[in-house]
């Protein structure tokens, strides 16, 4: 609360003990209506559509719509971020396929006797906030040896 007054204003004990009861029954008065919600389809996981639902329902339409769309943005924004770290894993996990490979390798062949074998490469391009995932193999003995 106090980032939203001026520098010079001050805050009461008693106005920011006021303010969170005021907010801690507001979030019960909408959670328990969109529980109510729930109850009657036999649901047990309150989600963010059931929230809105429950404030255009009580008249807090205005608040809703600008959660409405942070919402969507913050839906959005996970799913793109899962889909990096699904990225992330799996890059992780063929290096560690290519290291235990290697290790098996590693008494029979030198790192100057991999000619034939294969390098993997990932690349993450972030072109307007599309994240690209695309792997090339490389014939190209020296970008290999480049890469070990």
């Amino acid at each position: 609360m106090r980032r939203a007054l001026p520098s010079y204003g001050k805050l009461s004990k008693e106005a920011s003990e006021c303010m969170q009861e005021c907010v801690s029954e507001f979030i019960s008065f909408i959670t328990s209506q969109s529980a109510e919600k729930c109850s009657i389809e036999r649901r047990k996981t309150l989600n963010g559509e059931d929230i809105l639902y429950s404030m255009y329902t009580l008249g807090f339409e205005n608040y809703a719509e600008a959660l409405k769309i942070y919402l969507a943005k913050y839906r959005e924004f996970e799913q793109e971020e899962s889909e990096i770290r699904r990225q992330k894993y799996l890059i992780r996990k063929e290096q560690k396929r290519r290291e235990r490979l290697a290790r098996k390798m590693g008494s029979k062949l030198s790192h100057q006797d991999t000619a034939g074998m294969e390098t993997l490469s990932y690349d993450l391009s972030d072109e307007d906030n599309d994240y690209e995932f695309t792997s090339k193999i490389s014939d190209d003995k020296s970008e290999r040896d480049s890469n070990i």
